[in-house]
């Protein structure tokens, strides 16, 4: 079974293999994490493609100023926190009510109490994706927990009654514990672990995984481990790609006969197998991923190019041999304790634009139902300003899309507006201090809403969310479903 819970493995296919590297030196990028990928698997039957994205957003995104509540009472408490104007005019943190107004929500279920939000005013793609084309839901109030938990509990003493996330409020922690349910120093993820479960439908299972970003726990496995590519392709290895090394076409061809010709001892042999299969991939992927899109399907961006080349993979499914794959994008910058209403807004659009063309790109290639992209971050902030900025938070909101995606739709708990001790819910005191939120849905019930429409089976979801086991009734007077039901 693929358990998160570190304590439950042994030696990991990866573990074993790097092992036996580990000694062959670093002439050549180890980082491409060939060495434990298992050999091609059955091709499942039919053409039943589906993928999930991730759009990482380190730094931890201010919640407030994103999913920005907008009915008057609530607006106006939100306004005198974060230092607004009078006649709910920009001031301090706090956005204008005017200017929210093009990006006001418009759910197909109103929410209770008359409450309302709109996105911030840079999110107007988005924002329409959500009202016109109704393919983005929002789920407030996202983050890691272990059980439910109401303020007392936090701020109870026994925490073998009331457990907690590890190391709160710490950046690396909470990426780890997003990605892992594990803090930092975690070895495999959730979406690891659903490719796990995947490998067998896809004929070459090392694409199972793919990130465009880097190294990231949320990727790796049990037995899938993720292949990283750039956003101008796949990583290749400089003495096997060039046209010449050291200016000399003969040079080239003997570095890539000696570099993966078959070896005698068992050490040399097993590494040039690895840079073998590491050349092998670099032609598939180049290969998959074709000609550009048109200038200006994708916005010009770090994350609208990282999210072309997932597009452009995903085009090229055929050639990579997969049908079911989950990837990995991210931006940062979103670490505002300063500056926060002079520089969140190019985050926002850099994301609003980019996730709208990514979906608008899954439209034109038939698969808008087939690929969804969801949004998540080390953490919310403080509703609190600190002067020009707000500090490290908890709980936050997010977006899904696609178009399997119960679109039009605003899920979870609206959170009281305050940073005070207070709340309408009976029992639960929705914050810890500042408006850093208590998070009402729980990653481990975001992560198996989107893994159950992935197609993992209902008694292998604990497995992969260990946490998930503590959830799925009325706790404290708020619902906790394993299943959010953001997905179609």
């Amino acid at each position: 079974m693929y358990l998160i819970n570190p304590a439950a493995h042994t030696r990991r296919a990866f573990l074993r293999r790097s092992g036996q590297l580990a000694m062959a030196g670093t002439a050549l990028p180890f980082a491409l994490n060939l060495a434990a990928m298992g050999e091609a698997a059955a091709q499942a039957a039919g053409d039943d493609y589906k993928a999930l994205v991730c759009v990482f957003l380190f730094g931890g995104n201010d919640y407030a100023n994103t999913v920005v509540t907008y009915d008057d009472p609530s607006y106006n408490a939100y306004s005198t926190i974060r230092g607004g104007a009078a006649g709910q005019a920009a001031g301090g943190v706090a956005i204008g009510k005017a200017e929210l107004t093009p990006t006001l929500l418009a759910p197909t279920t109103a929410l209770p109490d008359g409450r309302q939000y709109a996105l911030h005013p840079a999110m107007t793609e988005l924002a329409t994706l959500f009202n016109t084309d109704a393919k983005m839901a929002v789920q407030l109030n996202v983050g890691p927990l272990v059980v439910p938990l109401t303020r007392a509990q936090y701020n109870n003493s026994n925490k073998k009654l009331y457990p907690q996330p590890p190391k709160l409020f710490s950046h690396n922690d909470q990426q780890s514990t997003w990605q892992s349910s594990s803090p930092e120093g975690s070895t495999v993820g959730w979406g690891g672990n659903i490719g796990d479960l995947m490998l067998t439908q896809n004929t070459n299972s090392l694409f199972t995984c793919m990130s465009v970003a880097g190294n990231a726990v949320f990727l790796s496995g049990d037995t899938a481990l993720q292949y990283q590519v750039s956003t101008g392709g796949a990583v290749g290895i400089n003495s096997v790609k060039n046209a010449n090394v050291y200016g000399s076409s003969s040079v080239k061809a003997a570095m890539a006969q000696l570099v993966q010709q078959a070896r005698g001892h068992v050490l040399e042999n097993e590494y040039n197998k690895v840079t073998k299969r590491a050349v092998e991939a670099e032609g598939s992927v180049t290969s998959a991923i074709g000609t550009d899109f048109a200038a200006g399907t994708f916005p010009a961006t770090g994350l609208g190019n990282q999210l072309k080349m997932v597009a452009r993979l995903i085009r090229g499914r055929s050639t990579l041999g997969t049908k079911r794959q989950v990837f990995f994008v991210s931006m940062g910058g979103f670490d505002l304790h300063d500056n926060l209403i002079a520089n969140q807004p190019g985050l926002m659009k850099q994301l609003s634009d980019a996730m709208a063309a990514f979906h608008r790109q899954m439209v034109a290639q038939g698969l808008a139902d087939k690929v969804t992209a969801f949004t998540a971050s080390d953490f919310g902030r403080t509703l609190a300003s600190n002067g020009d900025g707000s500090d490290h938070g908890w709980g936050g909101h997010h977006f899904i899309v696609g178009g399997a995606v119960k679109g039009k739709q605003i899920y979870g708990t609206p959170q009281v507006v305050s940073i005070n001790n207070d709340s309408k819910l009976a029992g639960y005191e929705g914050h810890v201090g500042q408006g850093r939120l208590i998070p009402t849905t729980s990653v481990d019930q975001y992560g198996a809403t989107l893994a159950s429409w992935f197609g993992v089976p209902a008694g292998n979801l604990e497995s992969i969310l260990p946490n998930l086991k503590n959830f799925g009734g009325n706790v404290n007077g708020i619902d906790y479903p394993k299943n959010v039901g953001f997905m179609a």
